[in-house]
């Protein structure tokens, strides 16, 4: 495939980068195959109409089902909230569409597995969205673990902090509602944590953890886009059904030892998606809030110079630094998706399976599962339990 006909569900946040990605695409990675952005849909005239002049899409729908059965798109990529991604997945592959999907996967782990199974059967190739996999910086840890420069691995942490909804008059969005989102911090913030996790180490074998709400009443929302929203404190208030915290302990299968923490209630924290990975040679650090960098520890280094060093990831050598500027010019949130849209569009023209896939979401939401599981049971709960 030369060109890949996309027909796009949603078109606020995660649309808007979506639709970034494709159109930067082109002019970065020549060689790779050409998006073409046929139609993109949203259940609002005209704010889908506004979305598509902006971000350049050649026309609109309010109706999925109608763009899933239009002969001229291939790939169907889903960004909408996550109670639709399940039945337009299912559509899509019924219809012979490749299919990317936005995390989570679904709002189940029954309902991940049978978007699984249903992409499978129609023979599509299918991909979901943990763009942070794609930072230069987190394919250099990557690369240094495949390598065996840190060793063997004995200890992964890592924290998802944000702030956002700190303030308890803010509204209740979609986010804040089980039947729409599935679950709060943890499987918006914490998935992400998890899908690098399973990248960098390996698979998990068993968790324990905890999680809390601190507010369980919410204004309902006269507006909302984003993470963004608007609403009144008189505004009538609706109950939070999710998660604002989860916290977990885990062990790989290979040995070692992980912690995870995701929250929206960490003041001064807007994006702090970061880890620490520490091995028998080495260790590394990583915070998204500085993505160009990583933070290298070599224990063979001299006594005298022992230290983390900063490793500026930007370099040709680095994952697809080539394709920008020169060392030094960093590059921004918005590259990560690029990156994962060259993944995608590669591995169609080569027909392969792209990486992450609906296997690796379906991995990533029974550890999510296992962990809530363990906090109702209040006990480790081994990972093929569910």
């Amino acid at each position: 495939m030369k060109q890949v006909r996309v027909g796009m569900v949603g078109y606020k946040f995660m649309g808007k980068a979506h639709s970034h990605a494709y159109r930067d695409l082109p002019m970065f990675f020549p060689k790779t195959a050409k998006p073409v952005m046929k139609a993109i849909c949203g259940r609002d005239a005209d704010g889908v109409a506004q979305a598509a002049e902006q971000f350049g899409w050649e026309s609109y729908t309010t109706d999925w089902r109608e763009l899933v059965k239009r002969d001229d798109i291939d790939l169907i990529d889903i960004n909408a909230p996550s109670d639709a991604h399940k039945a337009i997945a299912l559509a899509a592959a019924a219809g012979g569409k490749h299919v990317f999907c936005e995390k989570p996967l679904a709002l189940t782990l029954k309902d991940s597995r049978e978007m699984l199974q249903a992409v499978e059967a129609a023979g599509v190739k299918h991909m979901i969205g943990f763009n942070y996999r794609f930072a230069p910086a987190v394919q250099l840890a990557k690369k240094l673990i495949q390598e065996g420069r840190l060793g063997h691995i004995y200890h992964f942490r890592a924290w998802f902090l944000q702030d956002w909804i700190v303030d308890p008059d803010f509204p209740l969005v979609w986010r804040l509602q089980k039947e729409v989102a599935g679950s709060g911090s943890h499987g918006d913030l914490g998935a992400h944590l998890i899908d690098l996790a399973h990248f960098l180490v390996g698979e998990m074998k068993e968790v324990i953890g905890m999680s809390e709400t601190f507010i369980r009443e919410r204004p309902l929302p006269s507006t909302m886009a984003g993470l963004s929203a608007k609403g009144g404190r008189d505004a009538p208030r609706g109950p939070v059904t999710v998660d604002d915290a989860t916290l977990f302990l885990a062990r790989f299968a290979g040995g070692a030892l992980a912690s995870f923490e995701a929250t929206r209630f960490a003041p001064g924290h807007r994006c702090t998606n970061a880890f620490e990975i520490n091995g028998s040679k080495g260790s590394v650090k990583f915070d998204f809030e500085r993505m160009n960098e990583l933070q290298v520890y070599f224990t063979k280094d001299a006594e005298d110079v022992q230290g983390f060093r900063r490793v500026l990831a930007t370099d040709p050598s680095h994952a697809y630094s080539e394709a920008w500027w020169p060392p030094g010019h960093t590059i921004g949130y918005e590259h990560t998706f690029i990156h994962e849209t060259v993944e995608l569009m590669q591995a169609l023209a080569e027909d392969r399976q792209p990486v992450p896939n609906f296997h690796d979401g379906v991995k990533c939401q029974q550890v999510l599962e296992a962990v809530d599981l363990s906090i109702a049971k209040r006990r480790w709960v081994q990972v093929d339990e569910v």
